[in-house]
């Protein structure tokens, strides 16, 4: 039998009848879109991360968008962010008609570069989105820091980081606003898609929920053109239901992840380093290896079933042409995108399953050439 590198059927049938009762309960209730199953999941949501206000949205790329939008960036402002992130966090950021900018990378842990966001700052930079990548941890404080020295708005992109921290701080509570996605991979994911923003901040909270619902201030009533973007009552039962399991889960994720660092000890394979301050949620467990798409062919003969996140920088990417930016200026981000593989790490996967991997990963790195450091 394969490996895969999900398996969701698991994760349902261990949820079981809970799941069940969660749908009876909105089809009883007559009542699909923003009701009590939303408004009770985002006080349940908000309460767990330790923030004052949680607003559920229609995904995490309009998190992003909506976030941004409800602390002033608009036409006119530019927003630095990843360069070696996925292409919704740039789509979240131009849709507020704001310029896309990018930093580079840390070549260690792969997270947005402190030191390039400062360089990357302009008279029009009006917010810097940091990408909580795998489920590590950008350096909050160092960006912190550098948003207040410049007035920025700081807005986090959470989609990876559910349950992350960093200093024992919830990833989405260290800036302006967080951005949820609760696309059905992710560590807390609904049946559909989902996503959510989060702060401390009540007329931004106030902003948002107007935001996500045409702008309106009450019914027929818009002060300014919002989207159509809300959590519906399926998907926050159903999010509701899995919120009380996301420290198990996560807990068995960082299981599985310490038995992958020792197993791959000795390997030609480089892993991304997590300082010590940071609570990994392990969404994704990336390795970075020399000739990646021969070793995951390989390892796909051997039925392991791999992914990469991401393969192509932001600044390389057709849809992004326009910024402006060459081959060669983001060094680490390019490096990371043409190495880094995802092995698999979900919270049901078996023992015998790791153990497979991790047999399959040391005979295939055998056979290839050492990572060489950047």
């Amino acid at each position: 039998m394969s490996v895969l590198f999900g398996q969701l059927q698991r994760e349902v049938n261990e949820l079981g009848e809970s799941l069940t009762q969660a749908v009876r309960r909105v089809l009883d209730s007559g009542w699909f879109i923003l009701g009590t199953e939303v408004e009770s999941f985002e006080a349940e949501f908000a309460r767990w991360l330790g923030v004052s206000h949680a607003v559920g949205v229609a995904s995490g790329t309009e998190a992003i968008t909506l976030a941004l939008k409800a602390v002033g960036v608009g036409a006119g402002d530019e927003v630095i962010t990843a360069a070696n992130t996925c292409i919704p966090t740039a789509a979240g950021i131009a849709a507020t008609g704001a310029q896309v900018r990018l930093a580079d990378c840390d070549s260690n842990t792969l997270m947005i570069l402190p030191e390039s966001v400062e360089s990357a700052i302009t008279e029009r930079t009006k917010a810097i989105v940091p990408v909580h990548l795998y489920g590590n941890s950008a350096d909050m404080v160092k960006l912190q820091n550098i948003a207040q020295a410049h007035g920025l708005y700081l807005v986090e992109d959470c989609a990876q980081a559910v349950g992350s921290t960093s200093l024992d701080q919830c990833a989405g509570t260290w800036g302006d606003a967080g951005a949820f996605s609760f696309y059905p991979t992710k560590n807390l994911g609904a049946y559909g898609d989902g996503g959510c923003v989060v702060t401390n901040n009540p007329a931004t909270a106030q902003r948002l929920r107007s935001l996500r619902n045409y702008g309106y201030e009450e019914r027929d009533y818009s002060t300014e053109l919002g989207l159509n973007s809300r959590l519906d009552e399926m998907q926050a039962a159903v999010l509701r239901t899995k919120l009380p399991w996301v420290e198990t889960w996560n807990q068995q994720r960082k299981s599985i992840a310490y038995r992958y660092d020792r197993g791959l000890e000795g390997t030609s394979a480089r892993l991304p380093n997590t300082p010590e301050h940071v609570g990994n949620a392990y969404h994704l467990y990336p390795i970075l290896v020399d000739n990646r798409d021969q070793v995951r062919a390989r390892l796909q003969k051997l039925e392991i079933q791999t992914a990469v996140h991401y393969p192509t920088p932001l600044h390389l990417q057709p849809a992004l042409a326009g910024l402006g930016y060459a081959k060669g200026q983001f060094p680490n981000a390019e490096w990371a995108c043409s190495h880094v593989l995802s092995l698999p790490i979900f919270p049901q996967l078996r023992d015998d399953e790791v153990e497979r991997v991790i047999v399959a990963v040391n005979q295939v790195l055998s056979e290839s050439r050492p990572v060489p450091a950047l």
